[in-house]
């Protein structure tokens, strides 16, 4: 049975991307800051990721995995001019420092098909208001398009998948309120189990041949 490792697992899209691989006959770790109940093949952790003390224990504790989905993020949003470089700092912590941790510690125990799928934004492409969450999801594309390239010859792929607004507790956090979301043109929010289908893709043998992508699911709002 294969492992993955998922964070951001209580709730949204990580949620999503736990129920859908337990589906599929994954084993599944999942890590979120309180741990939710444990059920067959589910493994929870709570771990404050964002934390560097915090991540190393987990490192010590998960073992080998075959998958690694780094799902775990929040917003924070400022115009230029007032901008909070604390703000940044947290947002770095937990989507880019805790990416490049977690995948610096397990990608070299993955053997030949292993994957590694981070959760960005179509926000990295820049948006008003959101210069500092779009600089920490811009960052991990960079993260996996050079990650990708050190691995290929292993047969292990790492991608990125960016959605535009999807429907999650997150939408309603008080510290994204002066921003609000889009609808795109299809006329409502990207729904969490949309990307968890992508991800299960991403992670299966059939994808073996993509890597360093970004597969952004917008509902048309690229168009």
């Amino acid at each position: 049975m294969r492992h993955a490792l998922v964070t951001g697992a209580s709730s949204g899209i990580g949620a999503a991307i736990v129920r859908r691989l337990l589906a599929e006959g994954w084993r599944v770790t999942g890590v979120a800051r309180r741990a939710s109940a444990a059920a067959p093949h589910f493994r929870p952790f709570a771990c404050d990721l964002a934390d560097r003390s915090a991540r190393e224990r987990l490192l010590a504790e998960i073992g080998p995995v075959d998958a690694l989905v780094h799902a775990a993020g929040f917003m924070e949003t400022g115009a230029l001019g007032g901008l909070d470089p604390a703000a940044l700092a947290r947002m770095w912590a937990l989507h880019v420092a805790a990416a490049e941790h977690l995948a610096n510690g397990l990608a070299p125990g993955m053997d030949a098909g292993g994957r590694i799928v981070l959760i960005g934004s179509r926000t990295a492409n820049g948006a008003p208001g959101r210069s500092q969450y779009a600089a920490t999801k811009a960052a991990l594309v960079a993260l996996a398009r050079s990650w990708a390239m050190e691995l290929a010859a292993k047969g292990i792929t790492v991608n990125v998948v960016a959605p535009a607004a999807t429907d999650t507790p997150m939408l309603n956090d008080p510290a994204r309120a002066s921003v609000a979301p889009k609808l795109p043109p299809i006329g409502r929010l990207i729904r969490p189990e949309e990307v968890a289908a992508a991800v299960a893709f991403l992670l299966s043998a059939e994808a073996g041949a993509i890597t360093g992508q970004v597969l952004t699911i917008c509902g048309g709002s690229s168009l």
